[in-house]
């Protein structure tokens, strides 16, 4: 986060000092609110460049065994660029290392799944879930892990997540 504060000032400087070489070949014609406005839309420009690229970034950061199984971008209202180009501002990452399968039931695998979440400090949380391949039911279990039967859902056949994990 520190870093990006610093780029973001770097990125505003370069705005302004595009300005001030404007204004000095135009022989400070051009006017002088320009410089800050030149500042602005360079931070601007460099955070929006940040959020569109997040994605991507943290992409490149994940092992090998790390499948990104889904992707969840919806325009926001305090981003009105998102309205045009919505931004991918959560994904889902499946630790393909960790597929196991239920000694009871063959059909059960048991795996976790990482949610990473774009804010100022980047969130990941981590959970064990359990998927019946035969039914495509995909029911997360709790700290004790006990099943919680209210977050259950019956995946697609067309599912990234149901098709590594099953196939």
């Amino acid at each position: 986060m520190f870093w990006n504060f610093v780029a973001t000032l770097c990125a505003g400087l370069g705005g302004a000092g595009i300005a001030l070489t404007l204004r000095a070949s135009t022989r400070k014609k051009a006017p002088r609110w320009t410089i800050p406005v030149f500042a602005g839309l360079g931070m601007l420009g460099y955070l929006i460049y940040g959020e569109y690229t997040w994605f991507a970034h943290k992409q490149t950061q994940l092992p090998p065994e790390a499948v990104v199984v889904a992707s969840d971008s919806e325009p926001v209202l305090w981003r009105p660029w998102s309205f045009l180009v919505p931004q991918v501002s959560r994904f889902t990452v499946l630790d393909t290392n960790s597929i196991d399968r239920d000694g009871a039931t063959p059909a059960v695998r048991r795996f976790y799944l990482y949610r990473f979440e774009q804010s100022y400090a980047d969130q990941v949380s981590g959970q064990i879930h359990l998927l019946n391949c035969d039914i495509r039911q995909l029911v997360p279990l709790a700290d004790d892990g006990q099943a919680n039967l209210r977050a259950m859902r019956t995946l697609t056949p067309e599912d990234r997540l149901y098709t590594r994990v099953c196939n």
